[in-house]
């Protein structure tokens, strides 16, 4: 599958996959100097990018595993959507989740976007719903056994 991505800054960089088998594509950071992220601060970073998500796919814009676990830094919302009518420019909302200022690079990875398809469903109000062995069990119910 392709995918169109148009550059909105000349500086940007196209989603770059950092190995043979990896599920999501690097996000690359533009900036005019390096990004500054005081303690539990979120901050937009932009891409540079614009991104052309085929009719029943989402873009899912995930963290990248070494930024957020040895630094702090990952998407406040904890994922992001991309919708396949969108056009305008991908950002990050990025929030240092540290004790302790981090910063990024102009052209530093600071998240992955992973193309997937999804099922539009339609939602449908009923009187009951099927009995299961679960039940209302939530929130850590299933490991009590």
């Amino acid at each position: 599958m392709k995918i169109a991505v148009k550059k909105l800054d000349e500086r940007a960089t196209l989603p770059t996959y950092g190995s043979e088998f990896a599920a999501g594509a690097d996000l690359y950071a533009i900036a005019e100097e390096e990004i500054v992220f005081a303690p539990n601060e979120t901050k937009f970073v932009h891409t540079g990018l614009a991104v052309e998500i085929p009719v029943g796919y989402a873009g899912l814009v995930y963290a990248r595993s070494g930024l957020a676990s040895k630094r702090g830094l990952a998407p406040a919302n904890k994922v992001g959507v991309i919708d396949s009518d969108y056009r305008g420019e991908v950002m990050v909302a990025l929030h240092n989740h540290s004790a302790i200022e981090q910063r990024i690079q102009p052209k530093e990875r600071i998240a992955q976007l992973v193309v997937t398809p999804f099922l539009k469903v339609e939602f449908e109000e009923a009187q009951e719903l099927q009995e299961t062995a679960r039940g209302t069990g939530g929130f850590g119910s299933t490991g009590t056994r």
